[in-house]
């Protein structure tokens, strides 16, 4: 009995080493084709030179927006100041004919 024991023992033993080794073939086998792909792509020309010159369009063109928006800005607020500057000067005229009796 002890035999068996002693003999099962060692072909499990052995049936669990040739299961990691294969496990271990298999891992170095993964690692060797990641390091291949990996070179692949690291070596590969990417499209960023398109994406740079599709950022630097988008950024020129939200600053031509802006100074668009600003530029209708600024003439709405000076159209606006002349329109209170003609407003103030009718409700003095207002108030001066008033206070001088003139209707």
């Amino acid at each position: 009995m002890p035999e068996e024991i002693t003999s099962s023992v060692g072909s499990i033993e052995a049936e669990a080493e040739k299961i990691l080794e294969a496990a271990r073939n298999k891992a170095r086998d993964i690692i060797l084709e990641a390091r291949e792909e990996a070179k692949k792509i690291l070596s590969s020309d990417l499209p960023l030179n398109e994406a740079k010159d599709e950022c630097i369009k988008i950024v020129n063109d939200a600053k031509a927006e802006a100074d668009r928006r600003v530029e209708e800005a600024e003439k709405k607020a000076a159209e606006i100041r002349s329109n209170a500057d003609r407003k103030a000067k009718e409700i003095m005229e207002l108030v001066v004919n008033a206070v001088a009796g003139r209707s």
